[in-house]
């Protein structure tokens, strides 16, 4: 076993995902999209998952990328490898927008681009209030558990508060860290092996 497998094998792994639920890279992952991210796990389900990356920020704001709305000063985020073109997001709101889908109480995704519109028109909705990715992250069916047998991901409970702030790279790092003393070698490791 060498010193990597030795590190991920001693870090326990208690919760299950599900919906609402944080998967945190392990940190030697060297996929470009996954390296050291925060992953809201927005659905789950025996068939597969659909999750969004919260700390990978782009260099473009909202109305860079999404034409005929009103100026809304907000980041997008990566939100993973699928669909990338599309935007996606996230929200405080419920049935303020119509056909959102509840993720946890107080945090939902999706719904009315319509209604997102008008309440940006209308200044009742603030960039607290929402998140926007382009792209998002899914697995098919046991894929994520494959991943979990591997030791690709630790699954962690949160808020929507802690979902809605605004993160960058060092998130990952602050949610590994609350986890408790397990994890704490995760902080200080190169996130490239080779440097070990």
């Amino acid at each position: 076993m060498n010193s990597i497998d030795k590190i991920l094998s001693n870090v326990p792994n208690k919760l299950a995902p599900a919906k609402g639920r944080l998967l945190l890279s392990e940190p030697f992952l060297q996929d470009m999209f996954f390296k050291r991210s925060v992953v809201l796990l927005a659905d789950y389900s025996e068939e597969g998952s659909f999750g969004l990356i919260l700390n990978k920020p782009i260099e473009f704001s909202f109305n860079q990328i999404v034409e005929n709305f009103p100026d809304f000063e907000a980041p997008v985020y990566m939100g993973g490898p699928v669909s990338p073109q599309s935007i996606f997001f996230i929200h405080t709101l419920g049935d303020q927008i119509k056909d959102s889908q509840k993720i946890m109480p107080g945090l939902y995704y999706g719904g009315s681009v319509e209604d997102v519109k008008t309440l940006m028109y209308e200044k009742k909705i603030h960039p607290e209030n929402i998140r926007f990715f382009l792209g998002y992250s899914g697995w098919s069916e046991n894929q994520l558990e494959e991943e979990l047998e591997r030791k690709s991901w630790v699954v962690t409970d949160t808020t929507p508060q802690e979902i809605m702030r605004q993160t960058n790279e060092s998130f990952w790092k602050s949610i590994v860290k609350s986890l408790g003393k397990e994890f704490e070698i995760w902080t200080k490791l190169p996130s490239d092996p080779k440097l070990n």
